[in-house]
């Protein structure tokens, strides 16, 4: 469910044409929905009602300040991958014991910054991470609350390269290496041990692979418990999908529902971290048609927008919805969507049929709000594009576009070179 609807042929985002904003803002530029964001997190949060639970944010979804806030507000946490997540999290307003700190690659700086926040826990993927926590704890005279992210090798059936949880991944601790992992943990002097952590993938259509891990964890959480490892939290993770194309992904309550029912004779307090799921179909990139190019064997629209602003169609291959802003009955063409970079990877659809269109039309690419704006680059000396969020009848310009300024806006010649 979202707020972008046709009214009279044309594309709104709740109250607000989508070309009045190009108008104004120019293009491409990514537009989100205050009401559909708002509206997400309630719904997740509340199916999970009737257990123990901290909803954390996935922040590397989409980290724009105002997406940040509007969920900090709401009374949820935040999950980070980096000192810079940290940092925009701090600065949205979320308090530092709402954030927990995931990721494979943590530096002595970033985990120093986290330990002095103050953050709810660490989920640690190795036992060099674990020995490295505990030594810049005991450097900095705190105690490090520490989670271990636990490897069940369950399959998500889903893109190999956003599959975490198989033994071949790099990602997490192998089951079978818990316990010692563990044990380990629980005897280091500036370690306390708070939780157990898991992510198995994202973009997973099906909640089978969470009740799977969730029954592993669940048997290892009993036996630290009789070894007298008291674990507090439950990490499950996020990785629910949502629909770009034919995707069917299970209902909130299904998905929810799984979990509450195994854990609910138990003592913890679950984890819960959604990224797509609450911004993925809150978000449209838009963009405006340069050149419609009619070639021997394909048809190609050209667009303003390329590889480097929504990255995800090259980088795995994904689909996203294309959809006139002006509708109306045209003729359909099959065409490659394609944007301005020279690389032949760069474009947004391949062989999509859409209608036909002509220099100057708006095109709006949907369910671009997760992994959109995060990933985009400078790549070709491109300026990254303006980010803008409607309220009701209200937009705003929530991330100003790039200028060529900031292209080299901390760059410096070496004294050689200035002459």
């Amino acid at each position: 469910m979202h707020h972008f609807n046709y009214h009279h042929d044309q594309l709104y985002c709740e109250d607000v044409a989508v070309s009045e904003i190009a108008d104004k803002v120019g293009t491409p530029f990514y537009l989100y929905s205050h009401a559909t964001l708002k509206r997400h997190f309630q719904a997740f949060d509340a199916a999970f009602d009737g257990i123990d639970r901290l909803i954390c944010y996935s922040a590397k979804a989409n980290t724009n300040q105002a997406v940040l806030k509007l969920f900090a507000a709401s009374g949820c946490g935040l999950d980070i991958v980096s000192g810079g997540e940290l940092y925009r999290g701090l600065q949205a307003g979320y308090p530092a014991r709402r954030i927990v700190y995931s990721g494979v690659g943590k530096k002595v700086d970033e985990i120093d910054y986290a330990l002095q926040a103050g953050i709810l826990m660490f989920n640690v993927e190795s036992v060099a991470e674990l020995e490295l926590i505990n030594q810049r704890a005991a450097v900095l005279k705190k105690r490090a609350p520490v989670a271990l992210r636990v490897n069940p090798d369950v399959d998500a059936r889903t893109h190999p390269y956003i599959s975490t949880g198989l033994k071949k991944n790099k990602f997490g601790i192998a089951s079978q290496n818990a316990l010692s992992g563990y044990a380990m943990a629980d005897a280091l002097e500036h370690v306390d041990v708070v939780g157990m952590a898991c992510h198995i993938g994202s973009q997973i259509t099906e909640a089978r692979p969470f009740e799977d891990a969730l029954g592993n964890l669940k048997a290892l959480v009993t036996e630290l418990q009789h070894k007298g490892i008291n674990i507090r939290y439950l990490d499950m993770g996020g990785g629910l999908g949502i629909t770009y194309e034919n995707e069917t992904p299970p209902p909130l309550t299904e998905y929810a529902g799984s979990i509450i029912e195994q854990l609910k004779e138990m003592p913890l307090r679950l984890i819960v971290e959604p990224g797509r799921v609450l911004v993925g179909n809150a978000g449209i990139l838009v963009t405006r048609v340069l050149y419609l190019k009619q070639g021997d064997i394909k048809n190609f629209v050209v667009v303003d927008a390329g590889m480097n602003d929504l990255m995800r169609p090259t980088l795995y291959n994904a689909y996203h919805a294309i959809e006139p802003v002006a509708a109306g009955a045209k003729e359909l063409i099959v065409a490659d969507v394609v944007g301005p970079i020279c690389e032949s990877g760069d474009f947004l659809a391949i062989d999509r049929s859409i209608p036909l269109v002509e220099s100057g039309d708006l095109l709006a690419v949907m369910s671009a709000g997760a992994y959109g704006y995060v990933m985009s680059s400078n790549y070709c000396s491109r300026p990254r594009v303006a980010e803008v969020m409607v309220k009701g009848g209200d937009f705003h310009v929530v991330k100003r576009r790039e200028g060529y300024e900031d292209l080299i806006r901390g760059e410096s010649l070496p004294q050689f070179l200035q002459k």
